[in-house]
């Protein structure tokens, strides 16, 4: 008898802690709950928004400037581009006219140049050739490699001159050196050249001693450049890294700047 009362005093204690911790758990379970609620009641804060800038054609040269303008555009090319596929390029009815190099100082000429030139006219680009000034070498022996290769008959745009460097002349007597160069090339061709050069060039050596020549100007930013002595500028390369289907590598582009337009610059035969 005394073991059966043990018995049943030990299994009436075991029920009432198991339910006293079932009653524990329940509320844990309850507070939890109520936790939740009032966390899923608690607005969240409202993430900034990211204004998403679209890249420039110079933080992705992939990007094409003539697809979102409606300016003319061209191409200058040299050897440094390789082999160009003219078929290709000429379906890009977006570039209108190339500019190929010839010629370099007294000697130098471009080798792809008559390859380039041919092509080109074939697949349909008004095409132009630049000879590189090199402003201490004989001004008659750089015209006379220039003329061998910038042939009036192939010539759709007038001749233009690439001016980048003093080689070490001072601006005076640099500048007499170029306005010698440039008179000796309007003479033979009848026509004053086109100029290339860049703004910083031009700011520093060049400022009021091209007024009478068409200028197209150098400047990779995505602003259009304004010379400090506030000169028309007629073409702006916007970029030395541009790419264009049929071209391997990096290409120079430029454009047309205000009401400037390709008849300017049509050779007149």
């Amino acid at each position: 008898m005394k073991k059966l009362t043990i018995i049943l005093t030990l299994l009436v204690a075991f029920f009432a802690v198991s339910d006293a911790d079932a009653q524990r758990n329940r509320g844990r379970k309850r507070a939890k709950a109520r936790t939740h609620k009032v966390a899923r009641k608690t607005p969240k804060k409202a993430k900034p928004a990211v204004r998403m800038v679209p890249p420039t054609i110079h933080e992705n040269p992939y990007l094409q400037c003539e697809d979102t303008c409606q300016h003319v555009h061209g191409i200058d090319l040299s050897h440094y581009q390789g082999e160009v596929f003219w078929e290709t390029v000429g379906d890009n009815t977006k570039m209108a006219y190339v500019y190929l190099k010839a010629t370099e100082g007294g000697d130098r000429i471009d080798s792809r140049y008559e390859r380039n030139i041919d092509l080109a006219h074939r697949h349909g680009l008004k095409v132009g050739s630049y000879h590189f000034f090199r402003p201490k070498t004989p001004l008659r022996l750089q015209l006379e490699n220039f003329k061998t290769q910038c042939l009036p008959g192939e010539q759709d745009l007038i001749p233009m001159l690439d001016v980048e460097t003093t080689a070490g002349l001072s601006t005076e007597a640099f500048c007499d050196s170029l306005h010698k160069f440039l008179w000796l090339m309007e003479q033979a061709y009848h026509q004053k050249p086109l100029v290339y050069t860049g703004r910083n060039f031009y700011n520093k050596h060049l400022q009021g001693q091209l007024d009478d020549y068409l200028l197209m100007v150098a400047m990779y930013t995505d602003e259009e450049p304004v010379l400090a002595d506030e000169r028309d500028i007629c073409l702006w390369q916007y970029t030395g890294k541009g790419r264009i289907v049929g071209v391997n590598g990096f290409v120079d582009k430029s454009r047309f700047m205000g009401r400037h337009s390709l008849r300017e610059l049509r050779y007149r035969h």
